[in-house]
């Protein structure tokens, strides 16, 4: 079915006219908001993996990360190519010679087209930016959350929105390309904030986005506020009519890289509903064919100075 909104899969189709999928890498690295250089105990939402998929560990060399997942992938899908994912914890949290090395192994490998670098937006400088831009079709994605400043002192995430748009900037200026991760349904926030965060992103003009249900994972520090306090979470209905109200807020042209998924179905102990993602996917289709609306219908353009 012709989607209403604008897949990654249909950017990587445009963009290299073969079939892309994504490999998840572990390059071993840390997170300034876990080893107390920020704060201790990282954010409340994430468990001890650093909200990792688990598909490859750093107990393996990059290369052999690589063609492990090139070979399943190429089996199950038909694969003619691939995008390097640095994926768990900060993935630029490393002196620039050390990133340079680990980037450029990636890249050994000739079926490689692009390279996606996990981080955060206090993990960034001038000389980490202008080593990423150098590569191939290079994206950053950025863990956002909220643009709600409360929400991330709440969360302990240890950065406020100011520090994630220039972030973006510097990144953009460089034509890297940027995809934010944000959550929905933090016990503080309301549809609205949730909407706000959405037009941020729009006026940032970013360039994908991945949208997550706030999941409560076994071992993190969330799981223990929830077991003193419980407090309300979203549904599946609520959540999917959010994320429509968002896409319909967000430019055309930004790819939408996650809406729903199932990473973490071994340590979800709520809402059990988020590992159930063709059933999330196809309620979202269907709310959007009821509204006859689609990704952008609602975007306005307000360039950033």
């Amino acid at each position: 079915m012709q989607k209403r909104y604008y897949p990654f899969s249909n950017y990587l189709k445009e963009t290299f006219n073969k079939k892309v999928y994504k490999i998840t890498l572990d390059g071993g690295f840390n997170c300034p908001n876990r080893d107390g250089t920020i704060s201790s105990g990282g954010c409340i939402f994430c468990d001890e993996t650093g909200s990792y998929s688990r598909c490859n560990n750093a107990e393996n060399s990059i290369q052999t990360q690589i063609e492990k997942s090139m070979e399943k992938l190429s089996k199950q899908f038909k694969a003619e190519a691939f995008m390097a994912y640095f994926q768990s914890y900060s993935n630029t949290y490393a002196p620039v010679e050390q990133l340079k090395k680990i980037y450029d192994s990636v890249f050994l490998n000739d079926k490689i087209v692009s390279i996606s670098i996990g981080t955060r937006p206090d993990c960034i400088d001038d000389d980490k930016l202008d080593l990423i831009s150098k590569y191939k079709h290079p994206w950053i994605e950025y863990g956002l959350q909220s643009a709600n400043d409360k929400t991330l002192k709440l969360i302990n995430r240890g950065h406020d929105f100011g520090c994630f748009k220039n972030a973006v900037i510097e990144t953009k200026k460089r034509n890297i390309k940027v995809c934010a991760h944000i959550i929905l349904g933090f016990p503080n926030e309301t549809k609205e904030d949730m909407i706000k965060t959405a037009h941020e992103l729009a006026q940032l003009e970013i360039d994908g986005i991945k949208i997550h249900m706030l999941t409560i994972l076994a071992d993190s520090p969330l799981a223990k506020i929830y077991e003193k306090q419980p407090f309300y979470l979203l549904n599946m209905e609520q959540y999917a009519q959010i994320v429509c109200d968002i896409l319909e807020i967000l430019p055309p042209k930004t790819t939408i890289q996650r809406i729903a998924g199932t990473g973490y179905s071994e340590t979800t102990l709520h809402p059990k509903w988020v590992n159930r993602r063709f059933e999330i996917l196809n309620l979202i289709d269907k709310i959007m064919i009821q509204r006859n609306s689609f990704q952008g219908q609602n975007y306005t353009n307000q360039k950033i100075s």
